[in-house]
């Protein structure tokens, strides 16, 4: 891993860039194969190479990657709680709504216009209606124009997915349609490119979708177990006349 994070720093590999063959590599590191192959495995795991059979082992091009399995186990150990959840997508996500409005360029706002779309026509498909959900988080991330934050916000989008998808059967039609108007209001904002409107409505619609998934879990569960209790200053969004207004 290294030898060829040595590669990248003198520009000898780019992304897009096809790694030397493994043997080549051996003989030019002095290790065997074998010791080769589990570094591409740990490089391919970090999101850092690709192997295209037939071809060889490749630099990730595009944004970059970070896999959610080490941040899906350490849930799984430490008990990542909703409200942990939640304000980790606060801290991230708010801030990044406000620089997307000032950043956000004409194929971001098409791609968040065309995501507001899709919940809109989803609200009777749950699982569907989560799929553009997350795909609208992850495109007001990638309109901050941050890769970081991108990658971050990637990365636990895949675990939020991991642990709603089990409960999304459960929204109502009333529930999808508040956070589809939710979200067509962050996007006004980013389209405005007014960054304090944008934060406040992902800051509001956030605590919003905490406080719906308590109710939801409470009433969901067969022992009638309290929920962690949703985040303080906690108000329902006002409900949307109809679907259909779009400025």
């Amino acid at each position: 891993m290294s030898y060829v994070r040595s590669l990248i720093d003198r520009g000898l590999v780019r992304p897009g860039g096809r790694l030397p063959a493994e043997r080549d590599l051996a003989i030019e590191i002095g290790v065997s194969r074998p010791t080769i192959r589990a570094g591409i495995r740990a490089l391919s795991a970090m999101g850092v190479v690709t192997a295209k059979h037939g071809s060889g082992t490749y630099i990730q091009d595009g944004p970059p990657t970070l896999g959610s399995e080490p941040l899906s186990f350490l849930a799984a150990l430490h008990g990542f709680t909703r409200d942990n959840m939640y304000e980790a997508r606060r801290i991230l996500e708010v801030g990044a709504a406000g620089v997307a409005a000032e950043r956000a360029k004409p194929e971001h706002l098409a791609r968040l216009a065309e995501e507001v779309a899709n919940l809109f026509a989803s609200m009777d498909d749950p699982q569907g209606f989560l799929l553009h959900d997350i795909n609208f988080h992850r495109a007001v991330a990638t309109a901050s124009g941050n890769p970081i934050v991108g990658a971050v916000v990637e990365m636990i989008a895949a675990l939020y997915y991991e642990q709603r998808r089990q409960t999304a059967e459960r929204a109502t039609n009333l529930n999808l349609h508040d956070a589809a108007e939710m979200h067509r209001r962050i996007y006004q904002a980013i389209r405005a490119h007014d960054a304090r409107a944008a934060r406040k409505a992902m800051n509001e619609h956030l605590l919003h979708s905490s406080a719906h998934q308590a109710r939801e879990q409470q009433s969901g569960s067969p022992t009638g177990a309290k929920p962690a209790t949703p985040p303080s200053g906690t108000t329902p969004a006002p409900r949307a006349r109809t679907a259909a207004r779009r400025r």
